[in-house]
């Protein structure tokens, strides 16, 4: 595991996960607690989340103000944006963007008060994510994906992604 420390967005983190590759395939460790305690060491996740999606399916961008997530996609390939949306934040309302696949075997550390969505690029794609605290529906902000102000250079294979009623507009 490596961090790439060169992120935008303040407290952000990408980090490299070490795989082994060899004629039976491939094996990742994706989360080892005494490694991720040296990174964010107050931190426990207690909370593992994935999506299922197929190609133009674009999820978020959703978020809170308390949360931690590590995101990966461990099959198929993802458009992933982080946006800082805390206003006492010297990054606030600027989004960074990367591809994570099942090749690159990146991981993205998201502090609380960003929101992060995906736009699936493969024919199908799992986001996997681990979360610290437990999700409540209640305590979520959403971003419109096309928010004008944040003007986000999505890579849309069609002109209109899937998307869900949530996913349209901010709240």
């Amino acid at each position: 595991m490596q961090l790439m420390n060169n992120s935008k967005i303040k407290d952000l983190q990408v980090i490299s996960l070490d795989t082994f590759q060899d004629h039976r395939g491939l094996y990742v460790e994706t989360f080892n607690y005494d490694h991720y305690k040296k990174i964010i060491p107050k931190v426990e996740f207690v909370q593992d989340d994935f999506s299922y999606s197929h190609r133009n399916v674009l999820r978020g961008i959703h978020g809170d103000y308390k949360t931690w997530k590590l995101i990966h996609c461990p099959i198929g390939e993802i458009f992933l944006v982080v946006v800082d949306w805390r206003e006492d934040s010297s990054t606030f309302k600027k989004w960074e963007s990367f591809k994570l696949n099942s090749k690159n075997m990146l991981q993205i550390l998201i502090p609380p008060g960003c929101g992060n969505g995906h736009y699936v690029l493969s024919e199908h794609a799992i986001f996997s994510y681990k979360q610290s605290t437990y999700y409540e529906r209640e305590s979520q902000f959403s971003i419109a994906y096309n928010d004008k102000s944040l003007g986000i250079d999505w890579p849309l294979l069609e002109n209109s992604p899937i998307l869900s009623e949530r996913d349209e507009y901010n709240s």
